[in-house]
Parts: structure tokens; C-alpha cells; sequence
């Protein structure tokens, strides 16, 4: 059976090799945080684990729904890695992509909304606050196509084209094959996204091949496929399901917390990461 899985960490583990040809893989603990840096070198790679050249970066986190504290080791390692995949310096355009109205894609746009945009913050305006040091940062969610009747990457390619940042960062909830990675799971990468693929609706890729600038994809998995739920319960590779139950989501009933601290977490290692004079203290403040 073909699980449906946004994580090429998990990709990797269902090949069940300590090396795959074409893969470069680092794992290592930072304090409380589990980080897993996956380098897709080349073709080989690419064909083994169905993911595009690039680096995909998994920070393993307390659960959280049952964690309420922001400032503590996972922020710092989050943001330290996404420092990692961002250009040094230059402005940023941060798009949360999802639906607001359904929970579990709700990721992207709260994300959005906590983001700290310095863009209009500029002049007298920045000796008054004493924040001259800010880099640019411009941040909106996508809505879905079903509301505004455009494609993500049309409209994140046109505010782009604008204002032109020199790297864009994209904001979405993804799909898991364990249940276990529910919640507790942040994935980066400097491929872009197709936004929807997890869940077998894909949409237009958002890359740097399409906006022509580095994209970095955030994520985290809110949801399994049935499959995926009765397997792992059931201990059988292809469990028999009712029909139409493979295109069944499954997400746990305490996700309405889990992606509100998601979104916080994420924005927050974000805001840092862009704005490293700032506290988090201070920016839990500023983005209040």
C-alpha cells in the first residue's frame, strides 16, 4: 500500500536502510529537541524517497498539545535551522497557505497572522522605535482557491513580483504516515511545496523554480490517511478498508490546541530567526 506522507523522513524510514544511495542523512539531539537533516544530493536520491533535490530538515518537539511553553529548546533549535536554509540578509515574504474555517488546515494562515511585517516600517518611524535594525519582512495568507477563485502561487507570484524579497517563505500543514508524528513534528525544506499533495489534492508547486527566488516550506503534519490509522493499529501492510476509505483524513480530537501552538511555535522561531536583535520575550510582545 502507497501511504500518503509529506515527511521525506518518514519516506526514508519505510525504505528501512541506514544508507540510500543519493541521500545524505545527520541526525542528532539538541537538548530536548530531535533534529534529522536529510540532503537530497541527486537523482538516486530523488527516485528513492520521491522528493526533489534539496535539503529537508525534521525537528522532532514536545507533543504540542500537552506543551504550552514557547521559549525553550525547540525554539531554539527551530530556529536555528530555518536560519540555516535562509539567505543571509534581505527581505522576506511569508505566505501562510490553508483554510482558516477547517482546523486542521488552519496552519498556515494563524501562522500568517503572527508574523512580525516590518515592511511599512521604515524612516523616522525606525529611530523612534528603536528597531533599525529589522530586516524586511512582508506576511499574508493565501485563503483557498475555492474562496478567492485563484491559485496560491498566483497570488504569492504576484504580491512577489511587487515587492520583490529576496526569499519567500511558505506556511502549510502537512500530511503524516504515523500517527505518532501528529503534533510533535516540524518539517523544513529548500524545495518549495505543492500545496494539498499529502492529502491527494494537489495544487500548482511553489518553488524557486516558479517564483524564481529560494522558497522555504514550514510545516507540520495535522493529519493521516485512514490506511495509515488502521494499519498501524491493526499490525496488517494492507488492511481491508470500506470503500472510499483511503481517501479518508484522520486528525486527533484535541486538534484545535495542537495547531494553535503549532502556529505560535512556528511564527515565533520565524520572527526570530528574521529578527535575531529581538528577544522572543520581546517579539511574543510585539506579535501579541
Amino acid at each position: 500500500m502507497d501511504f500518503r506522507t509529506d515527511l521525506a523522513l518518514e519516506r526514508c524510514e519505510f525504505l528501512g536502510k541506514t544508507e540510500i544511495d543519493g541521500v545524505e542523512i545527520e541526525a542528532f539531539r539538541d537538548k530536548k529537541a530531535k533534529v534529522s537533516r536529510i540532503n537530497v544530493v541527486d537523482e538516486r536520491g530523488e527516485e528513492a524517497i520521491g522528493k526533489p533535490q534539496g535539503m529537508y530538515v525534521t525537528v522532532e518537539v514536545a507533543p504540542f498539545a500537552k506543551h504550552a511553553q514557547f521559549i525553550d529548546d525547540s525554539l531554539d533549535a527551530l530556529t536555528r535551522e530555518i536560519k540555516r536554509l535562509l539567505p543571509s540578509d534581505g527581505s522576506v515574504l511569508v505566505a501562510g497557505l490553508g483554510n482558516m474555517k477547517i482546523t486542521p488546515d488552519a496552519l498556515g494562515p494563524k501562522c500568517a497572522s503572527m508574523i512580525f511585517a516590518t515592511r511599512h516600517i521604515t524612516g523616522e518611524l525606525l529611530h523612534q522605535t528603536g528597531l533599525e535594525n529589522l530586516r524586511t519582512v512582508s506576511s499574508f495568507s493565501t485563503g483557498v482557491t475555492g474562496d478567492t477563485g485563484a491559485e496560491a502561487l498566483e497570488l504569492i507570484k504576484g504580491i512577489a513580483e511587487t515587492i520583490k524579497p529576496n526569499a519567500v517563505i511558505i506556511i502549510d500543514a502537512l500530511a503524516a504516515r504515523s500517527v505518532s508524528r501528529l503534533g510533535n513534528t516540524v518539517q523544513l525544506c529548500s524545495t518549495g511545496i505543492v500545496p494539498g499533495s499529502g492529502v491527494g489534492n494537489s495544487r500548482q508547486e511553489i518553488s524557486e523554480k516558479t517564483l524564481g527566488v529560494p522558497v522555504i516550506a514550514i510545516g507540520v503534519p495535522t493529519v493521516v490517511d485512514a490506511a495509515t490509522l488502521v494499519a498501524d493499529y491493526s499490525g496488517a501492510d494492507r488492511p481491508d478498508l470500506p470503500e472510499n476509505a483511503e481517501r479518508m483524513m484522520v486528525t486527533p480530537r484535541e486538534v484545535d490546541m495542537m495547531v494553535e501552538r503549532a502556529a505560535k511555535l512556528t511564527a515565533l522561531a520565524i520572527n526570530c530567526a528574521l529578527q535575531p536583535d529581538i528577544s522572543p520575550e520581546d517579539m511574543l510582545i510585539l506579535t501579541a
